[in-house]
């Protein structure tokens, strides 16, 4: 008992010794010079910051036409960012190429409408010619029957041959008449074919006018224009493509332009794959658009994409998922295509001891905090319950109240190196 007694009080005058050449030794450091924050209880927020791109909900995407040639030049534009109305001309491409094209089909149109007034002529002709015909052979048929009623008073030679006469003028007209039907007939094909070839010619004429006018494409209502990048122009080295110019050149059904509607709003993220398991829709967002520093905008994540999709613009090529986040706020100076920073709240804990992440250290292994006292600086361990980016939630080690040092003491971050 005496023995064990003696080593306790051996024991205690050394931890006495080290404490008070801690406290020597933390006086030195100058604690009251050292940026400190104090020790709270509250929530902790831990959060996933995004980079992302402000788009509307809802747009009208302006593409170049579907027909017209798969080439083609642009030779105006309306500049980026400026307020067009309905029907105000946002793209014109060069339509020397249908021009030459409408001319040559109106010159078609003109020769089969021609055409057509000749083979109606023509069927009137041969109509008449036929007619005429038929008339003529009527009337000797006429004529050989009269010679007919008297042949009882005649030779019996003269009156066969009277009757074969007749015969003949009836077969004859039966002839004629089938002649006139089918000359009828082969006149009205006739005419049919040129109509059909007009009718062809007509609709070859439309459809370049049509093929002309797709070739300005105009505003389907008022609003900002924003153009989009001519993937066509962009560089393989070059991270983004430019936005599209005049002179540019563009594949059919290529989106040039957009006319968006700002009054919803949503952004555009892109999530890795470490992260996209954190993530879940509905999480609330902080959202800090670069061109507005002195507003933050709040909002939710409303669609997290189910594939991963490669990302070429860094090497080696990274797959991330699509992350749409829904503003609940908006403001008149936002813009599609801004850039901005979203902050996805993952976590969640009320009434717990929250402190700067900045405050906690690490040494030997351990967290370590530096509690400021006057002009003298303790070294605590502490328990992490939770940590995020900015915060760090304790579990044990802290007190309400207690004054942290956000940098570590000079001498002390030396010995502990």
């Amino acid at each position: 008992m005496m023995k064990r007694g003696a080593i306790g009080a051996i024991v205690l005058l050394l931890v006495s010794a080290a404490a008070v050449a801690g406290v020597v030794r933390l006086r030195r450091a100058g604690g009251s010079s050292l940026p400190t924050a104090t020790v709270a209880k509250g929530t902790f927020v831990d959060y996933l910051q995004l980079r992302g791109e402000v788009r509307p909900v809802k747009s009208i995407v302006l593409s170049a036409p579907m027909s017209g040639g798969s080439d083609l030049q642009i030779i105006e534009l309306a500049r980026n960012g400026s307020v067009v109305k309905a029907g105000d001309v946002v793209v014109q491409f060069d339509t020397t190429v249908q021009q030459r094209t409408l001319e040559q089909k109106q010159s078609e149109l003109k020769q089969s409408e021609s055409e057509i007034e000749k083979a109606v002529a023509e069927q009137r002709r041969r109509e008449q010619a036929a007619q005429t015909a038929l008339d003529q052979s009527k009337s000797a048929s006429g004529r050989a029957k009269l010679d007919l009623e008297g042949a009882d008073l005649r030779p019996r030679v003269d009156a066969e041959h009277l009757a074969i006469k007749a015969t003949d003028a009836e077969q004859g007209v039966r002839e004629l008449e089938q002649k006139l039907e089918s000359e009828r007939g082969s006149a009205a094909a006739d005419v049919a074919s040129a109509r059909q070839k007009r009718d062809k010619a007509l609709f070859d004429v439309r459809e370049t006018e049509r093929t002309m006018a797709g070739m300005t494409v105009r505003a389907p209502a008022t609003g900002p224009i924003t153009l989009l990048p001519n993937r066509r122009a962009a560089s393989v080295f070059a991270q983004s493509a430019p936005e599209f110019r005049p002179g540019d050149r563009a594949f059919f059904g290529a989106q040039i332009a957009e006319l968006p509607d700002l009054s919803k709003i949503q952004m555009a993220c892109h999530v890795d794959e470490v992260d996209r398991a954190r993530l879940q829709t509905g999480r609330g967002v902080l959202v800090r658009v670069d061109a507005l520093p002195d507003r933050e905008l709040k909002g939710s994540v409303s669609d997290i994409s189910l594939i991963a999709r490669p990302d070429f613009s860094s090497f080696p090529p990274t797959r991330n998922f699509d992350l749409i986040i829904t503003m609940a706020d908006n403001d008149g100076r936002l813009k599609s295509g801004m850039s901005g920073t979203a902050r996805v709240e993952l976590e969640q804990l009320n009434g717990v001891l929250v402190v700067p992440a900045a405050a906690i250290f690490q040494r030997g292994g351990r967290a370590i905090a530096y509690v400021v006292k006057g002009s003298n600086v303790e070294a605590r361990a502490i328990t992490v319950l939770r940590r995020g980016r900015d915060q760090v939630a304790v579990a044990r080690g802290l007190t309400e109240g207690d004054r942290i040092a956000l940098k570590e003491p000079d001498d002390l971050a030396g010995s502990a190196r």
